[in-house]
């Protein structure tokens, strides 16, 4: 027999017994689920552990040694009126319970669940959360007059998601009732709610949670004050050189030219770049000396060249001279006769959707205009300029469809 023949059979040899051994092995090994069919009633879990934290706590435990645990269940009660249940997998040895109302002492019950759905002996334990973020962010909470209503503010240092309650008095049967609800997460709360007259009334604001908890109400009498809308028919371009080059004949006077859609033949204003590189920027008179409160703005929508960065430039002489004025600088910058009075990002789509994707809430929160507070302190003008730092797709041209401003005559 040739050598080339012997080591062929010897590789057919050691190739059969390599097969072999693979089927034989992956019988014996194919893993199976725990029997969901056993009826046996698990151990409970021991050797339980509590941490408090705000509103809630965190319970560690020694699981139990049954073969078809599947997970851990807390029931408890946060308010007096609403049940919640938690679970944790069995590859968890510790379960969080949160949503309390208050601080102090709640009852968890505890039970171990098998497969087969079958529930351990209960066990209880105490709780005793430290004071809820809602009511920490209730304390901080203060109402002071501002133009046109009153201004809220707060600190959420946690930015713990919660709701801030405006109440007013209904005239219909002379109870407070909710005027307004805002909804954020951000570590400092500061906003304005509009549209009162300057008699003084009373105002109360409460806090509430995403568990459905609410703080106490504080009430106070204020006195808003006296705003009014800037005369649009006062306005006029005050083009300078440094302002941008119109695109598609979207002339600047079409800022204010009380059409906030394109029906109509209306036409936003509308820059495009040009020869040399500019600011996006529009330059105008507001016809007299204005201290302004706040704006509105009303855009195409989200995405493409609409404005997300963008500041707010004010002179109060009678003849400002032209400056290079850019985006993005704090509130109170001077340079030459021109000073910053805000500089803002506009708010993302309330649908939460990544940029590009919007729905029709988010066209419709656009469509009623969206409005920005102009700091207390900022000093009276007479002429407006608009900065576009940074649009939503980072294009170097942008469109405005329209702008309203308030404030007091000087």
């Amino acid at each position: 027999m040739s050598n080339n023949h012997i080591k062929s059979v010897y590789f057919l040899a050691i190739l059969a017994l390599l097969t072999a051994c693979l089927f034989s092995c992956s019988k014996s090994d194919t893993y199976k689920l725990p029997d969901d069919t056993d009826k046996s009633k698990p151990g409970v879990v021991t050797n339980v552990k509590v941490r408090n934290f705000n509103g809630g706590a965190v319970l560690t435990y020694t699981l139990p040694s049954s073969q078809n645990l599947l997970y851990v269940v807390a029931d408890y009660n946060i308010n007096g009126k609403t049940a919640r249940q938690t679970k944790s997998s069995y590859f968890l040895d510790t379960i969080r319970v949160d949503g309390f109302e208050s601080s102090k002492e709640y009852t968890i019950t505890l039970h171990s669940v098998t497969r087969a759905n079958v529930q351990s002996d209960p066990i209880t334990v105490t709780v005793h959360p430290d004071t809820p973020y809602y009511q920490l962010i209730r304390k901080s909470l203060t109402l002071a007059a501002d133009f046109g209503g009153v201004h809220l503010s707060a600190l959420n240092k946690d930015k713990r998601p919660v709701g801030i309650n405006l109440v007013t008095i209904d005239p219909a049967n002379n109870k407070f009732a909710i005027n307004d609800r805002h909804f954020t997460s951000t570590d400092t709360i500061s906003y304005a709610v509009r549209g009162f007259s300057t008699t003084p009334a009373k105002f109360g604001a409460f806090v509430t949670d995403q568990f459905g908890n609410s703080s106490d109400t504080t009430i106070v009498t204020l006195t808003p004050l006296y705003e009014e809308m800037l005369d649009k028919k006062l306005f006029f371009p005050a083009n300078t050189p440094s302002d941008a080059y119109i695109g598609y004949g979207g002339i600047l006077p079409y800022l204010w030219d009380g059409f906030t859609k394109e029906v109509g033949g209306a036409s936003p204003w509308q820059t495009t770049i040009g020869p040399v590189q500019k600011l996006v920027q529009g330059t105008f008179g507001v016809g007299r000396s204005y201290k302004l409160s706040h704006f509105l703005m009303w855009t195409r929508g989200y995405g493409y060249a609409n404005p997300k960065v963008f500041s707010i430039w004010g002179s109060n002489k009678d003849t400002p001279a032209d400056a290079v004025t850019p985006g993005g600088l704090a509130a109170g910058t001077t340079v030459g006769d021109w000073v910053v009075l805000g500089t803002y990002r506009f708010p993302d789509p309330p649908s939460g959707l990544p940029q590009g994707q919007t729905n029709a809430a988010d066209q419709a929160f656009i469509d009623a205009g969206v409005n920005f507070d102009l700091p207390f302190n900022a000093p009276p003008v007479k002429y407006l300029r608009v900065v576009v730092k940074e649009t939503w797709f980072g294009l170097d041209y942008t469109y405005i469809e329209e702008m309203s401003f308030y404030g007091i005559p000087q």
